[in-house]
């Protein structure tokens, strides 16, 4: 669905539900992380690119002083609420992303009368591509355009992020929205999570005649749940004992060696900040490649190595992501890995733009033979960030 028509389905939607005109249409994009994965909540760095696939929120001001959530993909889970009752886990389920936002910009909301927000949406859910956050962004823009024109860029990732952790609870960096919300057309976003310092780094695959194959395994996964909270304690866990604020400060991974004290526990700190010190090396890797314009092709074992960081350091990866991975290498792809925070989600494989159905169609019968359904395939195509559709 292109702009225009995600512009049309969205008023004509709106209208529907809550019988007016909405002010506006805001579009925010899922992302995929190229390479720089659970690094981002320890200070270090990412390379995500916006999706095609985006999150609309169709929203107007009210009179009544409450904020009203409606979903074309969940039309039983409609909610309305007073702003002033916005609290901490309340609202729940899906609309507890996009009234984090609201909450956090609650005297602004206020102001005006409370809002009415009806959101749709084409990205994946649970499939590691970052759909809450492409809620948060749609939300925040559409927020900020109506109510407070004067927060940046920047202060609106900091508002979809403090909605994510502190009102929904999911501990997460500030990737996702960052991508979301920052990223531009035909570039991967090259973003320093510590200092906030950014760059746009071109990323042209289909000149290269390659394509990022992304392959959704349909096993969701939840942020809010206890496997992500986890890896980031132990990370935290690791920076203080080695005696740094965060990961990102280590640069040598024999620095790491006093974690391994000879219990269980410190194997586990040795493996988490193991893989964030070489993480944050491939980044910088996969960068220095783009910057160079060298073969994009040579991006793909570097992408493999973070895969298996991801499955035996951090240990966040799944039997079928695995599969994944394996099934795309084997039928020739240059390297590939899974995406998202863990335990279920999606993998991305760098491909042969002419080759793309047969790699496909290799990991199609390989996870066919142990899944009880086929894994959705599309190409991501690197792609604008949040903004006004209309």
């Amino acid at each position: 669905m292109n702009d225009e028509q995600a512009l049309k389905a969205a008023r004509e939607a709106f209208t529907a539900r809550f019988g007016t005109e909405p002010a506006g249409v805001w579009a925010a994009p899922g992302r995929v992380n190229v390479i720089g994965e659970h690094t981002d909540y320890n200070g270090g760095f990412v390379l995500p690119m916006a999706l095609p696939h985006t999150t609309r929120a169709a929203v107007a001001p009210r009179t009544d002083g409450a904020v009203a959530f409606s979903s074309v993909q969940q039309p039983e889970d409609d909610v309305v609420v007073p702003v002033a009752e916005l609290t901490p886990g309340h609202p729940s389920g899906w609309a507890g992303y996009p009234a984090g936002v609201v909450h956090g910009l609650r005297d602004a909301v206020a102001a005006v009368g409370g809002l009415s927000v009806l959101v749709d949406s084409d990205v994946p859910a649970g499939a590691g591509l970052s759909s809450s956050a492409a809620l948060e962004c749609a939300v925040a823009l559409a927020v900020r355009d109506l109510c407070a024109p004067g927060l940046s860029a920047d202060d609106l990732v900091d508002v979809a992020r403090r909605a994510e952790n502190d009102f929904v609870g999911a501990p997460t960096g500030i990737l996702d929205q960052s991508a979301s919300m920052l990223c531009t057309e035909g570039h991967a976003l090259f973003l320093d999570t510590r200092d906030r310092s950014r760059e746009q780094v071109p990323f042209d695959l289909a000149a290269a005649g390659l394509a990022l194959l992304v392959v959704d395994t349909g096993q969701a996964h939840e942020h809010a749940g206890g496997g992500y909270g986890d890896r980031r304690r132990e990370c935290e866990d690791a920076a203080a004992r080695l005696g740094v604020q965060l990961l990102r400060e280590v640069d040598d991974v024999a620095a790491l060696a006093v974690l391994d004290d000879g219990t269980a526990e410190g194997e586990v700190l040795l493996r988490r900040a193991r893989h964030i010190v070489t993480e944050d090396a491939r980044v910088l890797e996969v960068v220095a490649t783009l910057r160079a314009k060298d073969d994009v092709r040579a991006i793909g074992p570097v992408l493999t190595a973070g895969h298996e960081s991801l499955r035996d350091d951090f240990q966040i990866s799944t039997d079928l992501l695995d599969l994944v991975v394996e099934a795309a290498v084997g039928a020739g792809a240059y390297g590939a890995r899974m995406v998202g925070g863990g335990f279920g989600g999606s993998a991305i494989a760098l491909v042969d733009a002419d080759r793309l159905d047969e790699v496909t169609a290799a990991i199609v019968q390989r996870f066919t033979a142990v899944a009880p359904a086929p894994p959705r395939t599309f190409v991501a195509v690197p792609s604008a960030g949040a903004r006004r559709l209309g």
